[in-house]
């Protein structure tokens, strides 16, 4: 089987990659390998398809609007503008990082107010540059789409198909085939698998007959994309109660372009053409701009929801993104988690073609059990955002004013102030793929808490040096498409790479004292002598094994074991240091 090759990333020339091609691939009879069929051409979809390109797999991506050009895109507003650090990092390994980057407004102070008072700050470090990413950038997800899409056209293992609108799927042993409408008539696609990355109204969801269990908010929310030379500090401000919106809430934040996103709670009867015809809704910017010009980009009046599909996988067939689950926005956790949906299948899908076919059941299946579980957790801490920003009932309204009242004063009850808790990526200790330690540790469960570096747990990053040269770039950035090894000595790490060449994808092993420049790495992977980290091909950490008293050839038994159980295969027992 021909493996897939890791290197490092190389996002302004695009991902490298392997054709995973060969028997393990199940080439069609022409020698090619079959694509894996996308439904959505939003950011999601985009991402899925990215992703697979990052692996050699090709894809076939059938969109049901037409394409969109510059001008769309220069006009369009945007449902989600806040991008987390490890999605940025995604966005890296994906190619399309680096102008989002460049044009994204970075911001570390979260301010929250009751009334006329500043009731609760949040500070986050504030890292940027070639060596650390900044915790958050705000951009439009119109621009984020219009960057992802240009990478897309770019790639040619990627096929869009605009105007094909999806109205049928049928699945078998050996692979999907999808109908779909389009200007020239009825139109076939057969692929390997099925990615239904189409929205809140899936279509794919829809054939499949997965329900869509939850709640929907009463109160509805009018955002305003306000472009206006403002002097706001460059921040998260959130406001309860204030004069100019009495009893609810006001959002604002900062994007590119002298845009300013405004977000206020209005009520179920809230009707924004005739705000506009009678000039309430000037009124209303006003309010918060003053006398400055100003110009609307864009608006739109929401509804939140809160939802999630019973399965995200039906045989040959996944959701993702918004088709799989729906968030309120207050802590930017759709599209967030949408991205990570999209590279957690991408990867899966990819290998799921060079392992033993009971391998890849497995490693399909793992999709479900872990984004599932992310889903799960997003929507308890969304919900609860949610009650207290619209409360249900009476004791639930008193408990919110009292919790502001007393924060004027009260410094203790500042943090039970829930303004949205900010995104951050799941952790799999739970998965069938991760290794468990030899000594389990907890893992703080509240939003925003850092995680330990234990198995299942996103791996940390730092400033590290390209091994034999001076360069000095990201931990994260040496990560290929493949298995990563981080262990502390470099003749462990040729051992460990010796070791595992057997493996039917490749494995790069790093040894600290060649990357780590400071001692940052070390401290933050709490390495030890006889430490190894194997990172997924997604970041995360599938195992961190203590082989200080084993030999070279223990500690490769142990690490093939753990590579082999996060490709899905069965797991023999760690070795015990």
């Amino acid at each position: 089987m021909t493996p897939i090759v890791p290197s490092p990333a190389a996002p302004d020339d695009g991902p490298p990659r392997k054709p995973a091609t060969g028997e393990g691939a199940r080439s069609t009879p022409d020698g090619t390998a079959p694509p894996v069929l996308i439904a959505g051409a939003g950011p999601v979809g985009l991402c899925g398809a990215l992703t697979l390109a990052r692996f050699g797999v090709p894809s076939l991506v059938l969109e049901a609007e037409a394409e969109r050009g510059e001008d769309y895109f220069r006009r369009a507003g945007s449902k989600a503008i806040c991008f987390q650090r490890d999605v940025l990092d995604a966005f890296d390994r994906m190619g399309a990082a680096a102008p989002l980057l460049a044009e994204g407004v970075t911001w570390t102070t979260a301010r929250t107010y009751y009334r006329h008072h500043e009731v609760r700050t949040v500070t986050f470090p504030a890292m940027s540059g070639e060596v650390h990413l900044p915790p958050w950038i705000n951009i439009s997800q119109a621009r984020v789409e219009q960057e992802l899409l240009r990478r897309a056209h770019a790639e040619p293992l990627i096929d869009i198909r605009y105007r094909h609108r999806v109205t049928g799927v049928r699945q078998d042993a050996d692979g999907v085939t999808a109908t779909a409408d389009t200007p020239s008539g009825p139109f076939a696609a057969r692929g390997s698998h099925l990615i239904g990355a189409d929205g809140p109204r899936s279509t794919i969801r829809h054939l499949l007959g997965v329900d869509f269990p939850g709640d929907s908010f009463a109160d509805r929310f009018l955002i305003c994309d306000i472009r206006a030379d403002l002097p706001f500090p460059n921040e998260r401000r959130f406001f309860f109660d204030p004069e100019w919106n009495p009893g609810r809430q006001v959002l604002v934040h900062q994007c590119p372009d002298s845009t300013w996103r405004i977000d206020w709670q209005v009520p179920d009867s809230y009707d924004i053409d005739e705000e506009r015809a009678s000039g309430a809704l000037d009124t209303r910017i006003r309010k918060i701009v003053g006398d400055q010009p100003y110009e609307i980009v864009w608006s739109s009046v929401y509804r939140f929801h809160e939802r999630c599909a019973e399965s995200f996988r039906e045989g040959r067939v996944f959701l993702a993104g918004d088709a799989a689950h729906l968030y309120a926005p207050f802590g930017a956790r759709g599209l967030n988690s949408g991205v990570h949906d999209a590279e957690n299948l991408g990867w899966k899908l990819a290998y799921a073609r060079v392992v033993a076919p009971e391998a890849a059941e497995t490693l399909l299946s793992s999709y479900h059990a872990e984004r599932w579980a992310a889903a799960q957790e997003n929507l308890r801490v969304t919900g609860d955002t949610m009650r207290f920003l619209v409360p249900h009932g009476e004791a639930d309204t008193r408990r919110r004013r009292e919790t502001l009242e007393r924060a004027v004063t009260d410094r203790a009850a500042r943090d039970r102030i829930d303004s949205g808790k900010l995104a951050e990526p799941f952790w799999y200790p739970a998965s069938p793929l991760t290794t468990p330690p030899d000594v389990e540790e907890p893992i703080p469960a509240e939003a925003g808490r850092p995680r330990p570096p234990v198995p299942g747990v996103i791996c940390p990053d730092g400033p590290a040096r390209v091994p034999g040269q001076t360069t000095v770039t990201r931990l994260r950035r040496l990560l290929g498409p493949g298995f990563t090894l981080i262990t502390a000595g470099a003749g462990r790490a040729r051992a460990l790479a010796d070791a595992t060449a057997e493996l039917p994808v490749e494995v790069a092993a790093y040894a600290l004292e060649d990357i780590d420049i400071d001692g940052s790495l070390a401290a933050a992977l709490r390495c030890s002598a006889g430490t190894v980290h194997v990172v997924r091909p997604d970041a995360h950490l599938c195992a961190v094994l203590d082989a200080a008293a084993s030999d070279h050839a223990e500690a490769a038994d142990a690490v093939l074991a753990a590579i082999r159980r996060a490709c899905g295969q069965e797991s023999p027992a760690l070795i015990q240091p």
